[in-house]
C-alpha cells in the first residue's frame, strides 16, 4: 500500500470541516444512500404489484451498509460507469435480487436523489451551527450592551455606539441567513422516479400503462426519504437552479461570517477586541510578540472561496441543455460538497471565536476618549449657548480649537488637547465645570443599550427557544 502522504488530500476533509459534515459527503453516506434508494424502489414496486419477492427485498435490505468499495472500483474500471459498477457490486452480495436492482430507473434516480438528501442534511448541520453562533453572540451582546465604543462610518470616527450594539449587527446578519436556510430546506424537493428523460416511460411500461401506480410509486419513494414534495417535472436531472438556491444560502453565511471576521481583525489592530489565543500558540515564527487574528483570517479565506463558488453554480444551472448534459457532473462533484464543507468550516471557526472573544474595556475607553471631544462638539455648543453664550462665537471657537487639536494629534503625534483647550477658553467659562461630565461616553450612545435589550428579547429569544434542542454546538479549530 502506498503512503497516503503521496496522495492529495483536501484540507476541507483533513483540517477544517466537522466530522458530521465530512460524514454527510462521505462515500459511505453516498453509496449507502444509493442502496437505500434501490431498496425503497424494489419494496414499493413490489407493493404496487411487480413480480419482486419479499425474499429479494429482504436480501437487499441486509446489505445496505456492507459496501465492498474495492469491488465497485474494479467494476468501474471495466464498465466506465459508476452507477452500474455499484449495481454489480450490490448484486454480488445480493444474488437473488440482482435481476431487479435499479429496475426501471436511470442513474439520476440514485445520484440526484442522494445529492438532494445530502444537501438537505447538510443544511440541517449548518442550522445547528448557525443557531449556536447566534446564541454565543447574544450572550456577548448582553454582557457588553452598555459599554461605549467608538463607532465608524467609512472607517472614520463617527458617533459612539456600544460593543453590544455592534454585536447585534453581526447577529442580525446570521438571523437573515437562518431565515433563508429555513426557506431553502422547506422548499427543497425530491427528484423521485422520473426515468431517462423525465417522462417516466420506463415505469409506465413496468406497470402496463397504469398512470396512477407510477404516480403512487413516485409519491411513496419521496415520502420514504422525508420529502414532502417532488419536482412536478424534470428532465433526466432535477433542475440545477435548485443547487443555486441552496448555494445562495451558503454564500450568505460566508458573507455574514466574513463581515464579522473583518470587524474582529480591524478591532484587533486597535487592541480593543481579540479572538481567543491559546497559551502555547505562536503568532509568528519571527516576531514572538505577535497575536495574529489567524482564526478570523481563516474565516475570511474560506468565505472568499465559498462566495466564489456561487458564480460557478450559476453557470452550471445556465448550461443544462434540454433534458440533460453531463458537463455538470464532474463540476458538481467538487462544487456542491466543497461549498458545504467550507461553509461548515467557517461556522466551526465562528463558533470557536464567538465563544472566546476578549474585550479590553480600558483600550476601548481610551480610543473613544481620544475622539469624543470632536464627536461631542455640537452638544458642547448647545450647552454653552444655553448658558448664555453667542451661538456663532461658540461655533467659531470650537472650529478653531478643533483645528488646533487635530494639528497636535496629526502633526505632533500628541494626545487630543481639545478638552483642555475648551477648559481654558473664556467662551466656555460658564460650562467649564461641566465639560468633563458633558464628555462622559454614556451621554453619546443613544438608545444602544435599550436596542440590544429589545432586539435580544423580541427577535432572538424566540429563535433560540424554537431551536433550543440545537444549542450547544462547539467549534473546534486546529490552530
Amino acid at each position: 500500500m502506498s503512503d497516503q502522504r503521496d496522495n492529495y488530500k483536501s484540507p476541507l476533509s483533513t483540517r477544517y470541516s466537522s466530522a458530521a459534515m465530512r460524514q454527510n459527503f462521505s462515500d459511505q453516506k453516498k453509496f449507502g444512500t444509493w442502496r437505500r434508494l434501490w431498496v425503497a424502489l424494489a419494496r414499493e414496486e413490489r407493493a404496487l404489484g411487480l413480480a419482486i419477492s419479499a425474499e429479494q427485498v429482504a436480501e437487499l435490505e441486509a446489505h445496505t451498509a456492507d459496501i465492498d468499495f474495492a469491488a465497485a472500483d474494479a467494476y468501474e474500471k471495466k464498465l466506465r460507469h459508476d452507477v452500474m459498477a455499484h449495481v454489480h457490486a450490490y448484486g454480488d452480495v445480493a444474488p437473488k435480487a440482482r435481476a431487479i436492482i435499479h429496475l426501471g430507473a436511470t442513474s439520476c434516480f440514485v445520484t440526484d436523489n442522494t445529492e438532494l438528501i445530502q444537501m438537505r442534511d447538510g443544511l440541517r448541520i449548518l442550522r445547528a451551527q448557525l443557531v449556536s453562533v447566534i446564541d454565543q453572540l447574544a450572550r456577548f451582546a448582553r454582557e457588553h450592551r452598555a459599554l461605549p465604543t467608538l463607532g465608524f462610518t467609512h472607517y472614520q470616527p463617527a458617533q459612539a455606539t456600544t460593543v453590544g450594539k455592534r454585536a447585534t449587527l453581526w447577529i442580525q446578519d446570521l438571523v437573515q441567513t437562518l431565515e433563508e436556510l429555513d426557506h431553502a430546506e422547506a422548499t427543497l424537493r425530491f427528484r423521485g422516479i422520473k426515468g431517462a428523460t423525465g417522462t417516466q416511460a420506463s415505469f409506465l411500461e413496468l406497470f402496463d400503462g397504469d398512470h396512477s401506480k407510477v404516480r403512487e410509486l413516485d409519491r411513496r419513494i419521496t415520502a420514504a426519504f422525508g420529502f414532502e414534495r417532488t419536482f412536478g417535472v424534470t428532465g433526466q436531472t432535477y433542475p440545477r437552479l435548485a443547487d443555486f438556491r441552496v448555494a445562495q444560502v451558503l454564500s450568505q453565511i460566508a458573507q455574514a461570517a466574513h463581515k464579522f471576521a473583518t470587524d474582529v481583525r480591524l478591532l484587533s489592530n486597535r487592541k480593543e477586541l481579540e479572538e481567543p489565543f491559546e497559551d502555547k500558540q505562536i503568532g509568528s515564527s519571527a516576531m514572538p510578540w505577535k497575536r495574529n487574528p489567524m482564526r478570523s483570517e481563516r474565516m475570511c479565506a474560506l468565505a472568499r472561496f465559498v462566495m466564489s463558488l456561487l458564480d460557478n453554480q450559476a453557470h452550471t444551472a445556465a448550461n443544462q441543455w434540454f433534458e440533460r448534459t453531463l458537463d455538470d457532473s464532474a463540476n458538481r462533484r467538487l462544487a456542491v460538497s466543497e461549498m458545504f464543507l467550507a461553509t461548515d468550516a467557517i461556522l466551526q471557526i465562528y463558533l470557536n471565536v464567538s465563544a472566546g472573544l476578549v474585550v479590553y474595556p480600558g483600550v476601548v475607553r481610551r480610543n473613544l476618549d481620544e475622539e469624543l471631544p470632536f464627536l461631542a462638539s455640537e452638544h458642547l455648543m448647545m450647552e454653552a449657548v444655553k448658558a448664555g453664550g453667542d451661538r456663532q462665537e461658540i461655533h467659531e471657537a470650537l472650529r478653531v480649537h478643533a483645528r488646533e487639536a487635530a494639528r497636535v494629534v496629526k502633526m505632533e503625534g500628541g494626545k487630543n488637547p481639545l478638552r483642555n483647550l475648551l477648559h481654558a477658553d473664556p467662551a466656555f467659562a460658564k460650562v467649564a465645570h461641566r465639560i468633563d461630565s458633558l464628555l462622559e461616553p454614556a451621554r453619546y450612545i443613544g438608545r444602544a443599550p435599550q436596542q440590544v435589550d429589545e432586539y435580544l428579547a423580541e427577535d432572538i429569544a424566540p429563535i433560540l427557544a424554537r431551536h433550543a434542542a440545537l444549542l450547544g454546538a462547539k467549534g473546534k479549530v486546529e490552530v
